[in-house]
């Protein structure tokens, strides 16, 4: 194991769950806690990345935004990481290649909420994203229907799995995805940072 990644061994299953975390926040915590709880996932690691360039101003410092992540995500079988930093990855399709390299037979799930499904499509290689993992999405709100009707989700329509089989997920073979329905929280890092916590 590489010093300062988390440890893992094959056979686990492992969400993935990415952003600036611009701040970190309870809303955050509650699709972390039900990711765990929906898809059947061994543990979650929140992969801090330095900087998102899909959006146009930068974030916060990563190290302030780390310390602020680990402060607010207390949980036994969630991991907060600075992989993407530790690898020199910005792009998740890069990192996912990474990270399947460095453990063999871990079985990875990639998380995002609703929103990032509607945005998929603009990613880097998105398309590599949804055939090399499967990948979990967990609805916001005000996003249901743009993320339903996106690029991806009609392109990938047919290697959807039933939210409610969402627990076989971890263990489908790619490309696989679902999309479940949860009690949501409306907290927004970027309501947050303009002043406005309940968004």
């Amino acid at each position: 194991m590489i010093a300062g990644f988390p440890y893992a061994v094959a056979g686990q299953t492992i969400g993935l769950f990415g952003g600036s975390f611009d701040p970190p926040h309870a809303g955050h915590v509650h699709i972390t806690r039900e990711a765990l709880k929906r898809f059947g996932l061994d543990r979650v690691w929140w992969l801090v990345s330095p900087a998102n360039p899909l959006k146009s101003r930068g974030p916060a410092p990563l190290d302030q935004r780390f310390q602020a992540a680990r402060a607010i995500m207390q949980h036994p079988r969630v991991n907060v990481t600075d992989i993407e930093t530790r690898l020199g990855t910005s792009a998740t399709a890069d990192t996912l290649a990474s990270l399947r390299a460095i453990y063999p037979g871990v079985r990875f799930v990639w998380l995002m909420g609703a929103d990032n499904l509607a945005q998929l499509h603009l990613w880097k290689d998105w398309r590599q994203i949804m055939d090399s993992v499967p990948v979990g999405v967990l609805a916001r709100p005000g996003q249901r229907i743009s993320a339903r009707m996106s690029p991806a989700a009609r392109i990938y329509a047919r290697h959807r799995i039933s939210g409610l089989n969402s627990h076989l997920l971890a263990h489908a073979a790619p490309p696989a995805w679902c999309f479940v329905n949860v009690p949501m929280s409306d907290l927004s890092s970027t309501a947050i940072r303009n002043g406005h916590p309940q968004g």
